[in-house]
């Protein structure tokens, strides 16, 4: 199998996932260089990385060129997105990318990417393919006061939980309804929540789909969850990606209720709790190395259930430099 060398882009906090990669090149008897950037010079995974850059903002003059010049510098065969943010402009700019480098950019055709990232485009990429989703609350019916409490609130193109709030009376309501930006208010469901880690290839062919049960967030991350190999789900999400027709990594956000499985939202992407279905044994990582080389991947459920993870926090040391600190 020949070397292949990731560019894991927005690195951020994502110690766990660049560990994941390396452990599935060492698996696999291969040498990947593992190269890690980020707009801050002081982001952890950095450290855990190969090799650090640092790059400019997403969506400056400066950001795709770069991208392509580490590319070059470094001979990357796969760069791995691992924000919202980047990824509307990565879709958009994938063919320049691809075309002048030796890399593959792990994300899906724009058309995805802006049904997923509008939070109003997913409501009705859901409801006109047949699926669950929330009741929507129209502008209309809260300025007539005419909405059955509680109610959920958050941001039209948020990520992380950020400004999501459940809403128990039409004063709070009005407040959040000013306070969120662009807000898109739905029924409050109540039930089991799932985040569902899913893997196609490079031509959408579905390779593995893991419903994980959320036990405990963070910051809309979650910290503490079960693997459950659950078939009326799994056949749900499949239904789900065959419409869809993502490529790479996904997660998709789901609630089993009392009127069945109601969607949430899709984060085309590797979800911060992706590790979690890589450890269990839907080895994404590997999974990419193998097509990468050009091998052929059909789906399995080849992944161990009935297994929780507990997330918690560490550190690391630097100098004056920036430089590492070994204790």
């Amino acid at each position: 199998m020949e070397d292949k060398n990731i560019l894991i882009l927005s690195a951020g906090r994502r110690v766990e996932l660049i560990k994941c990669f390396k452990d599935a090149a060492k698996k696999l008897g291969i040498t990947s260089k593992i190269v890690a950037a980020d707009l801050m010079n002081n982001a952890p995974a950095l450290y855990f990385a190969d090799k650090k850059y640092q790059i400019p903002r997403i969506g400056t003059d400066n950001y795709i060129d770069s991208i392509i010049e580490i590319c070059n510098e470094e001979n990357i065969h796969l760069i791995v997105p691992t924000i919202d943010t980047e990824l509307l402009i990565l879709s958009q700019e994938k063919q320049k990318i691809e075309e002048s480098t030796q890399a593959k950019v792990l994300v899906s055709d724009e058309s995805v990417i802006k049904i997923c990232r509008d939070k109003i485009n997913t409501q009705r990429f859901f409801e006109e393919n047949g699926f669950g989703v929330p009741v929507q609350i129209k502008e209309e019916d809260i300025k007539n006061e005419n909405v059955e409490f509680p109610v959920f609130i958050k941001p039209l193109n948020g990520s992380s939980s950020i400004n999501t709030f459940k809403v128990n009376n039409i004063d709070e309501l009005k407040f959040f309804y000013n306070y969120v930006k662009e807000p898109i208010v739905q029924e409050f469901m109540e039930g089991e929540e799932y985040t569902v880690d899913c893997f196609l290839d490079f031509n959408s062919n579905i390779i593995t789909i893991v419903p994980r049960k959320r036990i405990a967030t963070r910051s809309g991350e979650i910290i503490k969850g079960k693997i459950l190999k659950d078939q009326e789900i799994i056949n749900d999400i499949r239904k789900v990606l065959e419409v869809l027709k993502p490529i790479g990594q996904i997660t998709i956000q789901c609630m089993k209720t009392k009127e069945g499985i109601k969607y949430i939202e899709i984060n085309p992407r590797f979800g911060g709790g992706a590790p979690m279905s890589i450890k269990a044994g839907a080895n994404s990582c590997k999974n990419l190395y193998k097509l990468l080389n050009g091998e052929k991947l059909d789906f399995n459920e080849d992944y161990r259930e009935n297994i929780s993870f507990f997330r918690f926090d560490d550190a690391i040391m630097v100098d004056e430099n920036m430089e590492l600190i070994n204790d």
